[in-house]
């Protein structure tokens, strides 16, 4: 039976499925760990994120030899999928289980595909948090407001395509972090930074230095947590210029956080404008200009017209 139809921008309040969101926080570690171990470093730790897909989220292919491996976490049909490229693959069912139980059950299943991982079982970006084996805590699971989720990061993951396409410096992918569950896309200024003195839990200082490297402008979407209770947008340089914090940014809703050090914009006020893309581009715009305007970007450089389908870029 197919899903009930969800509007485009769903509704996505947090209080409800707050500790699903834990629980599939936590299992995203789990197999974001898995590609992590297996493939080679990539600047800023690019080589671990998730990637939204039509189904949900995927790590891409990952190394096993001559082999490759997929793990995707398919929010239709409420399961993971591993799928090998010699054809065999193994689905695991998205339902209330402590991660424990998730854990050993995907690296059960990797091994009877003849996959062997082991993976750092303490979790990231989580205070307090256990390792994964001796997690048996009982967790729920929301199916339908995990799809409601990921049908949001798809809205959201079109638009930051959209507006990666304005820039022709140095840009991530847009990608899902586990470790902070947040989809991010990131502008460099091409400048080397300071270096980074901060500490995140779960993350050694190196991480966050290599991280951190060089002068940024990045952006994301969060389901809440990390210090709101709310679905928001958010947006922060590093280092943070000064004369950030008081630049005039769009649209209205948002403001400047002083608690997180970076501008917000709550996912209702996108969800609700009659224009959701205009909204969502205006914050992402015009933070960007908050940070490259005090910072001193070579704007000139770096920026261009946003891309069109089919139509090559003039140089």
């Amino acid at each position: 039976m197919s899903p009930a139809p969800t509007p485009s921008w769903p509704e996505l309040p947090f209080a409800p499925w707050r500790d699903t969101c834990a629980a599939l926080h936590l299992w995203t570690q789990v197999v974001g760990k898995i590609r992590l171990e297996r493939t080679p470093w990539l600047n800023h730790s690019w080589h671990v994120p998730l990637y939204v897909t039509p189904r949900g989220l995927t790590t891409g292919p990952i190394p096993d030899g001559a082999r490759s491996f997929e793990l995707c976490f398919d929010f239709n049909l409420q399961q993971l999928d591993i799928a090998v490229s010699d054809g065999s693959g193994r689905r695991i069912a998205l339902e209330p289980r402590t991660v424990a139980d998730f854990h050993a059950a995907v690296l059960g299943a990797l091994s009877g595909l003849g996959i062997e991982v082991r993976i750092n079982e303490l979790p990231c970006e989580i205070p307090g948090a256990i390792r994964f084996s001796e997690d048996r805590a009982p967790r729920p699971y929301d199916g339908d407001a995990a799809r409601r989720f990921w049908l949001a990061l798809l809205q959201v993951e079109r638009v930051f395509q959209q507006f990666r396409t304005g820039f022709i410096g140095k840009c991530s992918p847009v990608h899902f972090f586990w470790g902070s569950f947040d989809l991010a896309v990131t502008r460099f200024s091409g400048r080397r930074a300071p270096a980074f003195t901060g500490s995140v839990p779960g993350l050694s200082s190196a991480v966050m230095r290599e991280a951190y490297s060089h002068e940024v402008s990045s952006a994301g979407f969060w389901p809440g947590g990390n210090g709101i209770d709310y679905p928001a947008f958010y947006s922060y340089a590093y280092p943070v210029p000064s004369g950030f914090k008081d630049q005039p940014v769009r649209p209205a809703q948002a403001s400047y956080s002083a608690a997180l050090g970076e501008f917000l914009l709550p996912y209702d006020a996108v969800r609700t404008a009659a224009d959701p893309d205009r909204s969502l581009l205006e914050f992402l715009r015009s933070t960007y200009e908050a940070a490259a305007v005090t910072a001193n970007w070579d704007r000139a450089a770096l920026e261009c017209p946003n891309g069109a389908c089919g139509v090559p870029r003039q140089t």
